[in-house]
């Protein structure tokens, strides 16, 4: 599964896992050793995945660690990147309204997503607290394999599920207020379905050949954009409509 411009991803960028609240103080030194491993370790993972994400493609992030899934799996964490991915740096009290948390719960969340290479601060920011902006190092994510493990589709399952969750938020916002729109914006936007028969490649060659047309009107910066233009979800969805015994 891909999700572009996040997560999600904005996208996106677009997440579950761990509460806002972890913490408490870790008394002995051996725990204190673990959690300063436990960093370490998720800086490498981040640092193996942005490399080889990028040498693919530039800003989309192909994530192969459960770890990493489930470090943005949380709804947070992808309104929070997906906010950076397109509006830009913002700091813990900017992301707040966006995140419907506090400033210090945002601070927490956008550490994390740090922790894990999703987002950097932002240069020539603030050095501390709520006043440090962050940007995001990645437009889009990328995750799946069909060798995945048990415990990497478990991850990769319920990242999918809050992604889902975020898309459906915007699109019921737009529902619940569709009567107020102009006449032109409600004739251009809508759901549309159509049925394919084609082989796996093929469904590839539809998939990329979407998505690289799609990709000429994202637009992120403002100046590239004519009058007129405001920002709309699409979300491309593939789904086989036959039993897996039938690809045997």
């Amino acid at each position: 599964m891909a999700t572009d411009g996040v997560a999600t991803a904005a996208g996106a960028a677009g997440a579950q896992g761990a509460a806002a609240g972890a913490g408490g103080a870790h008394e002995a030194a051996a725990a204190t050793a673990g959690v300063q491993g436990a960093a370490a370790g998720a800086a490498e993972v981040a640092g193996d995945a942005l490399t080889a994400g990028r040498a693919a493609e530039p800003d989309l992030l192909r994530i192969t660690d459960a770890r990493m899934l489930r470090a943005l799996a949380h709804p947070a964490r992808i309104a929070i990147l997906e906010h950076l991915a397109l509006d830009g740096p913002a700091t813990a009290t900017q992301c707040a309204g966006v995140a419907g948390l506090s400033p210090s719960a945002c601070s927490y969340h956008l550490r994390a997503l740090a922790r894990f290479g999703f987002i950097e601060p932002a240069p020539d920011g603030a050095a501390d607290g709520r006043h440090r902006p962050w940007q995001t190092r990645v437009l889009g994510i990328d995750y799946g394999d069909p060798g995945s493990s048990g415990a990497m589709l478990a991850a990769e399952h319920t990242l999918t599920q809050i992604v889902q969750q975020r898309l459906d938020e915007v699109k019921d916002r737009y529902r619940a207020r569709e009567a107020e729109y102009p006449p032109d914006w409600r004739e251009a936007a809508g759901m549309r379905s159509d049925v394919l028969h084609v082989s796996p490649a093929e469904l590839a060659e539809v998939r990329d050949r979407l998505a690289a047309e799609l990709s000429r009107f994202r637009r992120l910066d403002p100046v590239d954009r004519p009058p007129g233009a405001l920002r709309v979800q699409v979300v491309l969805d593939l789904v086989p409509w036959f039993g897996p015994e039938d690809a045997k």
